[in-house]
């Protein structure tokens, strides 16, 4: 439950501090990061040559994601759990924290009982990490410098997988996996404002640049949901060819990544029309979409082949195949 969260919040001191141990002087990068489920790993890629440079041991069961530092030096990999959303297994209850120019684990956040964390993202606005905590139907709000539980936000459902949160920084958007949901929050009130219906089954989520639009996949029919921000409601549902999972816009704000891994390509979707303009071939099971920050090219892990396809988004072919870890999941770019 939330409230166990909360208790956990007030007491909870994590196992090092990050002033315990520094980083790096000089922050690495830009490196592209993925993490690797199947041997519970970090990969740290170098873009320029598109290869990995480094694999870290996450120390523990499987983490999903990753996020980076907004200076570069530090990675958070929560570390979920073997298990499926919403299936039996084990519940991981802390994030690793890695120096990326040591390629090292120097810290520990311990969520004080098993919440299975899995999505972190670094917001801008707050300088705040927030972290989804599955099992309290919450998402944990972390002080990256002191890497201190400091809040927790509800969701109010269950199996809050995925996070996004508007570019001011007001609004969270939650993918609530099994009772196929999205909860809209109040990042500052720490507080839920609505529950938005979807399917039985949704997956990942990502919201539009101008935060009018937030994306949802139905993993029960091939189709996408455009959820309106300005009312709460889904606008429309985009058809496409094969279930929808990841999503991401790029950075111009004129086009939707989505990847499809039942048919092993990304459809890309026009966001004036709202129509799939054309689908890319990629490896099998592609599942994330990351823009780079020069906006040429999108990173797409394809967990099957244990590769990222690179993107070119001027000409929508695949530019090159990345060799990663085992089952390739979350990106993640570090400056």
């Amino acid at each position: 439950m939330f409230l166990g969260l909360s208790i956990v919040t007030l007491s909870l001191a994590p196992t090092l501090r990050a002033a315990d141990v520094p980083a790096s002087k000089k922050a690495p990068g830009p490196y592209l990061l993925v993490a690797n489920q199947g041997d519970r790993s970090l990969s740290i890629i170098d873009p320029a040559t598109a290869k990995q440079i480094a694999a870290v041991p996450v120390g523990g069961i499987t983490g999903h994601e990753v996020a980076a530092s907004p200076d570069g030096r530090i990675a958070f990999v929560p570390i979920y759990g073997i298990s499926g959303v919403a299936k039996p297994g084990t519940d991981g209850q802390s994030m690793s924290v890695i120096d990326l120019a040591s390629q090292k684990v120097i810290g520990t956040v311990d969520f004080g009982h098993g919440v299975r964390p899995h999505c972190p993202i670094y917001d801008p606005v707050s300088k705040l990490l927030y972290v989804t905590t599955e099992l309290d139907k919450a998402i944990a709000i972390i002080d990256p410098k002191t890497l201190k539980i400091v809040g927790a936000i509800p969701t109010g459902e269950e199996y809050s997988h995925m996070l996004t949160i508007s570019h001011d920084g007001q609004r969270g958007y939650t993918a609530n996996v099994k009772p196929g949901s999205v909860s809209v929050l109040d990042m500052k009130a720490r507080k839920v404002i609505t529950v938005i219906p979807i399917s039985p089954d949704t997956q990942r989520i990502s919201i539009s640049k101008d935060d009018r639009m937030v994306f949802t996949s139905d993993q029960t029919r091939p189709q996408l949901a455009v959820i309106d921000t300005g009312t709460n409601t889904v606008k429309t549902w985009v058809p496409l060819a094969s279930p929808g999972y990841g999503t991401g816009a790029t950075l111009d704000g004129r086009w939707l990544l989505v990847t499809m891994p039942r048919a092993n390509q990304v459809a890309v979707v026009d966001l004036t029309t709202l129509k799939v303009a054309k689908t890319i071939d990629v490896p099998s099971a592609p599942q994330e979409v990351l823009m780079r920050p020069d906006g040429q090219v999108a990173y797409v892990s394809c967990n099957v082949k244990n590769q990222i396809a690179v993107i070119d988004l001027s000409n929508w072919t695949v530019q090159t195949l990345i060799d990663a870890g085992k089952t390739a999941d979350g990106l993640a770019w570090a400056k």
